[in-house]
Formats: structure tokens, C-alpha cells, sequence
């Protein structure tokens, strides 16, 4: 199975998965992964890894912008498997654990069912393993000020809303900010093209994911590299400001 791997920078990939992206920092034989797609994105997770010459083996940590099934997906088989770290913001970490579960259920997204794009998303997303049980058994906190000492040398920007403990990586070397779902520049239920915040049925808590925009547009960089959507070149700090602008 071939991946959908697009080169950003040096060292920088953003890969395309079933409506979920991961990024891919490379730095020599090491690797940093953030996020793992869904369930079902396995394959096309570790053909991925192959794409840029890498393997699982090569990954020494994988970083979680937030524990939301689309994500996390192949987190606990990475662990289980290749003894990878699984690190986010320790708010995130019990959310990782599945303590407790802020995701979109089946009664929202049925009651949302009338807008366009919602059900055959939300077929996809079942058939990509979205409603399965992916707790991580031993998550841990990455350090609260960064950069982290991994391939890339991510930054962690705490951006709640979306989730409580959901993290951006500024990348201050390669110009760009891996955004997860703070900042996205698309989705199957948006009719919508470029930055936006995802639609309300999916934050945890909206008025604080409007509130993270303004920690975005904080950030020095030209290329954003969200959760959903394709690649966005641009400042984004403008990126920011034009999703605050469509969220009122």
C-alpha cells in the first residue's frame, strides 16, 4: 500500500490518511511521529514510515496532539509492538488512558446527520475502526516548555478547546506549526476550503478552541500542517485570524 507522503521541509512530512493526517519528522536514521491516523490507517501508517526510508523501529517517540480515536488510533500497537513512547500534555494523558472519553458520540452526529457531508463521514469513520476502544496503557507527559530532545526538535503549544490537553508543535527551524484539529484547513462535514476551526459538534469545549487561535496567531511560520485537510501555505498568524473570522 502505497502512503500519501508530502515533503514540507527538510526532514518535514505531512501524510494524508483516511480524513486524518500524521506528520513525520526525520532527523538522520531517528524519527518523530505525531499522531497515527485511525485504527485502519495501519497500513498506510507504516508504509509511510517506508515511504521516507524509515521504519517503526526507527521511531523514538510518538507524539499526540490529542487522544481523539483519529489520532490515536495506532498508538498502543507502536507502544506493544516497538516499545515506542507515547507522549502528550499531561492534561491528555488520562484522556489517552480512556479515564474518560471527549469525542463526538454516535447521538450528536445523528442528530447531526441532516448537515451535509455528515453521514458518509461518519460511515467512513466506523468503518475506519473510529467507535473502537484504543486506550493507551502507559502514556506519559513530554516536558512543559520545549523544544523536546526528538527528531525535529517539536515545540509543544498548549491549545485547549478541542480537547482539554490538545497540543500544537511549532517547528521554528522549518517555518511551519503542526496544528492538529486546533486549526484545520478542511473536513468531509465542512463546506468550507482553508483555515477554520473544525465544525462545533466536535470540541469539547468551543469558546476555549476560539480562545487557542490567538496562540496560534503568536506563531512565526508559513506552512501549517493541520489534523484534517490539505497542506496550507501562508502566514500563520493569517491562518488564525481567518478561522477566528469564520468561527463568529
Amino acid at each position: 500500500m502505497r502512503a500519501d507522503v508530502q515533503q514540507v521541509a527538510d526532514g518535514t512530512y505531512l501524510v494524508h490518511g483516511s480524513n486524518t493526517n500524521w506528520v513525520i519528522l526525520a532527523e538522520g536514521d531517528a524519527v518523530t511521529l505525531i499522531d497515527t491516523g485511525y485504527p485502519g490507517d495501519r497500513a498506510k501508517l507504516l508504509a509511510s514510515l517506508t515511504e521516507i526510508g524509515s521504519a517503526p523501529e526507527a521511531v523514538e517517540a510518538v507524539l499526540i496532539t490529542h487522544a481523539h480515536t483519529d489520532h490515536l488510533g495506532n498508538a498502543e500497537y507502536l507502544r506493544t509492538t516497538y516499545g515506542t513512547p507515547i507522549l502528550l500534555h499531561e492534561a491528555e494523558v488520562p484522556h489517552a488512558r480512556r479515564d474518560f472519553l471527549h469525542q463526538v458520540n454516535v447521538g450528536t452526529v445523528l442528530r447531526n446527520g441532516w448537515r451535509p457531508g455528515v453521514l458518509p463521514w461518519a460511515i467512513h469513520a466506523i468503518r475506519s475502526g473510529g467507535t473502537a476502544h484504543v486506550p493507551v496503557t502507559s502514556p506519559e507527559a513530554f516536558p512543559s516548555a520545549g523544544p523536546l530532545d526528538l527528531p525535529g526538535r517539536p515545540v509543544p503549544v498548549h491549545t485547549p478547546g478541542h480537547t482539554d490537553g490538545h497540543c500544537a508543535f511549532h517547528l521554528p527551524d522549518a517555518g511551519a506549526v503542526i496544528a492538529g484539529d486546533a486549526l484545520v484547513s478542511g473536513h468531509p462535514t465542512s463546506r468550507i476550503k482553508g483555515p477554520q476551526l473544525l465544525p462545533d459538534m466536535f470540541h469539547h469545549e468551543r469558546t476555549r478552541a476560539v480562545a487557542s487561535l490567538a496562540v496560534f496567531e503568536g506563531l512565526k511560520g508559513d506552512v501549517l500542517l493541520p489534523g484534517h485537510g490539505p497542506l496550507h501555505r501562508g502566514p500563520v498568524r493569517e491562518a488564525a485570524l481567518q478561522a477566528r473570522e469564520r468561527a463568529v
